[in-house]
């Protein structure tokens, strides 16, 4: 488990035309860099660090770049522990639940954002059948919960869409949310 503090990674995400770029550098001093297509409004990648930060799935998308993962060979690491599409499921390997689990709430808050919102009962049906269809557990979603994260995204969609291309949005992973000043997910720039 990551203590409270110790920073692995600090991530830059920079808005483009018709894709993103991001760039990693982790605590050893290497630096990953990659692109990636628009999904939406806001950067895919970028509502995985909020959600994954606020249920503390530290070995989601993020938690493997930690560990030194491109997001590219993330994708083959999935597919190859089981990874459940509506063309391969099966039951994941333990080791990428997280990751599993974090790309099915990062689909739930994004569609929750585009449209308008559902009481807290019908977000944890639809988050708890995304979930069962990729054979993983559904992380507990208080309401509370649930509303610091549809705030911290509706921040960043209001930000991002300010932003010319070449603005940024940057943090550092692991960032934990009572260091978070605010609202807003991270520093937008």
């Amino acid at each position: 488990m990551l203590i409270s503090g110790d920073r692995l990674v600090d991530v830059t995400i920079t808005k483009g035309g018709d894709i993103d770029h991001v760039e990693t550098i982790r605590h050893d001093g290497s630096i990953m860099r990659s692109t990636f297509p628009k999904k939406g409004p806001i950067p895919h990648d970028a509502v995985h660090y909020i959600v994954e930060q606020e249920i503390g799935l530290n070995k989601g998308f993020w938690g493997m770049v930690a560990q030194g993962h491109s997001p590219e060979a993330i994708q083959d690491i999935a597919k190859a522990a089981g990874h459940a599409s509506a063309s391969r499921a099966e039951i994941p390997e333990a080791r990428i639940v997280e990751l599993i689990q974090a790309e099915r709430l990062v689909e739930c808050f994004e569609a929750d954002c585009w449209g308008a919102p559902a009481d807290g009962e019908t977000f944890r049906s639809v988050a708890q059948t995304a979930c069962s269809y990729s054979f993983v557990a559904t992380p507990e979603l208080s309401d509370a919960m649930i509303e610091r994260i549809r705030t911290r995204v509706s921040a960043l969609m209001h930000d991002w869409t300010q932003q010319q291309e070449g603005g940024k949005f940057q943090f550092s992973w692991p960032d934990y949310p009572d260091t978070i000043v605010g609202n807003l997910p991270a520093n937008i720039m």
